[in-house]
């Protein structure tokens, strides 16, 4: 009877410390680092953090945000990629390739979810079913897509020959000539494009590509993936239409805007799917095992109010291939 009797005390005991244990865990809050080269304003943490209230993870609950924007001064992300590892969090949350590129240099240790891509050319991961280390996310095809915007592009305006290509360095990793801008170089080439890229390194160059633009007067523009251009989206359009130029972008709000066309991943479809892994990374899952994901939703705009300001007639077949047509 004594050892039934020590048993069940045993027993209840164990309990007592399972649940005050589950207690101590339900009550940590976990800090989320949140990286971006970007500002507050253009941002688009807010559909993160909403993924990550729909999956229990509540601020001033159980996470805390820590978050850093280096204001479009990409030269900036080293330092503050590392004022964030200083920081201790359990998962940083990286908006770009740059921005994860500058915390793969600063920690080995602490989690990463990036967005973004190409992943493995950019060396983010060793291979996307491997990532091998500690960061993982979602890859966007960024370079993929360019080629399909310039396609796109050359399927609304047939008789185009010469476009301008306006692109960011400081979004695009490697040599003097990324493979993005090689690959777009090729198949404008492919398509019986002549292009003209124009490069600009920090927003105040936009104003001086667009003069560039005004003097040599090409049919046609695309704006390639990058962040910095992307929160400069008002800006761009606005110069744009300055010049009646028919131009590709890389998102939605471009084209909502008053951009012609744009062509990218669902953007409300990515921060989801980056919540899930820093869900599952709090939970105890490590960024080796997390296969990197590839972005599967993509959505053509076409505005044809901007169409009918231009004077261009949009193919039907192209019109017929829009997930929008904003008229």
């Amino acid at each position: 009877m004594r050892l039934i009797g020590l048993a069940v005390v045993l027993s209840f005991s164990l309990i007592l410390a399972s649940l005050a244990a589950e207690g101590q865990q339900a009550g940590k809050v976990y800090r989320i680092g949140y990286l971006s080269p970007g500002t507050p304003e253009t941002s688009r943490v807010e559909p993160l953090r909403q993924a990550l209230r729909e999956l229990g993870w509540i601020e001033g609950q159980n996470i805390a945000f820590e978050s850093r924007w280096a204001d479009n001064d990409y030269a900036r992300l080293p330092g503050l990629a590392k004022e964030l590892v200083a920081l201790d969090p359990n998962v940083i949350v990286a908006s770009s390739p740059p921005a994860a590129l500058a915390l793969k240099s600063a920690t080995r240790t602490i989690a990463v979810v990036f967005l973004g891509g190409p992943a493995v050319e950019t060396g983010l991961v060793a291979s996307l079913a491997r990532p091998g280390g500690n960061l993982t996310g979602v890859d966007v095809l960024a370079a993929d897509l360019n080629v399909k915007r310039l396609d796109l592009l050359k399927g609304a305006i047939p008789t185009a020959s010469r476009i301008a290509v306006l692109w960011h360095r400081g979004s695009q990793a490697g040599a003097s000539r990324p493979q993005s801008v090689e690959s777009v170089d090729a198949a404008a080439r492919a398509l019986g494009l002549q292009p003209r890229f124009l490069e600009v390194r920090h927003p105040t160059e936009i104003d001086g590509a667009f003069a560039t633009i005004a003097r040599e007067r090409p049919h046609a523009l695309l704006v390639m993936s990058s962040p910095m251009l992307s929160s400069q989206r008002v800006r761009i359009v606005g110069l744009a239409a300055r010049n009646r130029l028919p131009a590709m972008y890389q998102w939605r709000e471009f084209a909502e805007a008053g951009g012609l066309m744009s062509y990218g991943a669902n953007i409300l479809d990515l921060y989801p799917r980056a919540a899930v892994y820093v869900d599952k990374i709090l939970r105890g899952a490590k960024p080796a095992d997390l296969p990197v994901e590839q972005a599967t939703k993509f959505e053509l705009v076409i505005n044809l109010k901007t169409a009918k300001v231009l004077g261009l007639m949009i193919p039907q077949s192209l019109l017929l291939r829009a997930d929008q047509v904003i008229e």
